[in-house]
């Protein structure tokens, strides 16, 4: 069994750790104030800030970038961090626009990190669709992450990464069965696109978790931005309508504050 440490920082941006593994999801870092450019029209104002600030980082041994055209999961601070990092797992398209090595997956495919005393992790790309049917070739190339290595007990660590339910992201959950899972959530929407949803609601996590029933939910990417439909207290309506079995398995992790979950 393993210990895992996990620290929300804010938005997708998590630092877990493990064994002496550092790893780090999504990397955004700016102050708030900003508005950032998402494409077609659309726009979105960051609201709030790290709760962990960049230079109180420790060293990060891997990014796992789910995707990096959109600032609220790659914000200039966090592009600044990418080449601190020892190793980048991203779309196999946005590591062919980064200007230094990554690591480019495509759903179903998986590479491994290795460090002399640490056990080897094992990576493989999960489906992502970041909108409404046929939007891929707007919103473009998004991928998650699961996770896994010797000793795990509980199934492997899932990052769902930006996107709605859909089919393949169902099959995919059901062959990996994971024990955690870092949930995108938000219900992501824009005022050009009216109803419209480019990542996943409370009602789709639930649809999503009843079939795998894994034994924690850790939910992110719902609140710091002004293009979440959905925040804490929206997600927690609809837990509250959801079953038992499910929304007992949800937990907030507190910005900035360290929590251990056991895999």
């Amino acid at each position: 069994m393993t210990k895992v440490q996990f620290t929300h920082i804010g938005g997708p941006t998590v630092l877990i750790e493990f064994d002496g593994w550092r790893l780090l999801t999504d990397p955004t870092f700016d102050p708030p104030g900003h508005t950032y450019p998402f494409g077609w029209g659309t726009s979105s104002c960051k609201l709030t800030g790290p709760a962990v600030p960049l230079e109180s980082l420790p060293p990060i041994d891997a990014i796992l970038l789910s995707h990096v055209h959109h600032g609220d999961n790659l914000d200039d601070a966090g592009r600044a961090l990418l080449p601190a990092a020892a190793a980048i797992v991203t779309t196999s398209s946005g590591a062919r626009s980064l200007p230094f090595p990554a690591h480019g997956l495509q759903a179903g495919q998986a590479t491994r990190l290795e460090a002399p005393g640490r056990p080897s992790i094992d990576i493989t790309a999960t489906p992502c669709r970041h909108g409404p049917p046929l939007s891929g070739p707007i919103v473009g190339e998004v991928i998650g992450f699961s996770l896994t290595w010797p000793g795990q007990e509980h199934g492997p660590l899932w990052i769902t990464g930006d996107t709605v339910y859909h089919r393949a992201l169902r099959r995919a959950a059901a062959e990996i069965r994971p024990g955690t899972i870092l949930l995108h959530l938000g219900g992501v929407g824009f005022p050009l696109t009216g109803p419209l949803r480019y990542t996943m609601t409370a009602r789709q996590a639930v649809r999503l978790c009843e079939a795998i029933i894994p034994r924690t939910i850790l939910p992110v990417h719902y609140e710091g931005w002004q293009h979440f439909r959905q925040d804490r207290d929206g997600i927690e309506r609809d837990l509250r309508r959801a079953p038992k079995q499910i929304s007992s398995l949800f937990h907030w992790l507190p910005p900035g504050s360290a929590e251990q979950v056991q895999l």
